[in-house]
């Protein structure tokens, strides 16, 4: 038998609050951008896989008559549902299931959304089931940013990896899987796009500034798959304090300013 989806259930286990408060909220030009390349007017019908805590689905619900927010993570979910409520969108529907199993039995849309949760599913099924999701006019949007910890050239986020290999081994973590190798996602993106059954693709980059203090720092990797506190245990506190020591050796200010890429991907099925 075929394995359909990817999901493990503990790849986020205990990081949904975090998530909600603590992940840098995509900008209004993404909104924008989305709303003047699949003329959103306020009517179809909006379908978020890998929603999250409703990052993507929330802003972008008064855009659309009905919008369905799909995610494996039931504490995600949870959490998304206390973020609608608070932002005052009832049209959102939140269904858990994996984005590969998602059907078109829930009828179609005028847009499908994904953002950074797109690296965890199989892509090239994904992309099958959005184009068949799809009304005829409709179109496709994967985000992508890029705000890697892992991989900048910026010092106080070097530091911040070197704390979490003290703390948690010098292999990136996820979940109960233990993956370490991650793929790149624009990449992906792009070249499996090209060659689907999209009629037409595009590319839209975009930036935005977050910034951070060192509280934030903690929250957003406690909402991540490689920090979670799930995996510090008992030894929360002592990671804090050592984050907290080093980060203000590198700014004693403890006040940092990130300027974070974004990609978005467009492609429409007609």
């Amino acid at each position: 038998m075929v394995t359909l989806s990817t999901h493990d259930p503990t790849l986020f286990k205990g990081t949904a609050s975090y998530y909600a408060r603590y992940r840098p909220p995509y900008p209004n030009t993404l909104f924008e951008v989305l709303s003047e390349r699949f003329n959103l007017n306020g009517q179809g019908r909006l379908l978020d896989l890998g929603c999250g805590t409703g990052h993507i689905a929330i802003p972008l619900s008064d855009r659309f008559q009905e919008v369905v927010g799909v995610d494996p993570q039931p504490e995600m979910l949870r959490e998304a549902r206390k973020e609608a409520e608070a932002f005052g969108a009832s049209n959102i529907t939140w269904v858990e299931q994996s984005a590969e199993l998602f059907s078109s039995s829930q009828g179609f849309f005028k847009l499908v959304t994904i953002g950074d949760a797109f690296c965890w599913m199989k892509k090239e099924l994904v992309l099958e089931r959005c184009y068949d999701l799809l009304s005829d006019d409709g179109g496709l949007a994967i985000v992508y940013t890029n705000r890697s910890f892992w991989k900048s050239t910026e010092i106080w986020k070097q530091k911040t990896v070197e704390v979490i290999k003290k703390w948690l081994g010098e292999e990136r973590r996820a979940g109960t899987s233990n993956r370490s190798a991650y793929s790149t996602t624009e990449t992906s993106a792009k070249d499996l796009l090209a060659q689907s059954s999209f009629a037409r693709v595009a590319k839209q980059k975009l930036e935005f500034k977050h910034y951070w203090n060192i509280d934030k720092i903690i929250g957003y990797l406690y909402s991540t798959s490689f920090c979670s506190r799930e995996f510090l245990g008992d030894r929360v506190t002592q990671f804090e304090e050592d984050l907290n020591a080093t980060l203000i050796e590198v700014v004693p200010s403890g006040e940092f300013i990130e300027t974070i890429p974004l990609t978005i991907h467009l492609a429409w099925k007609r």
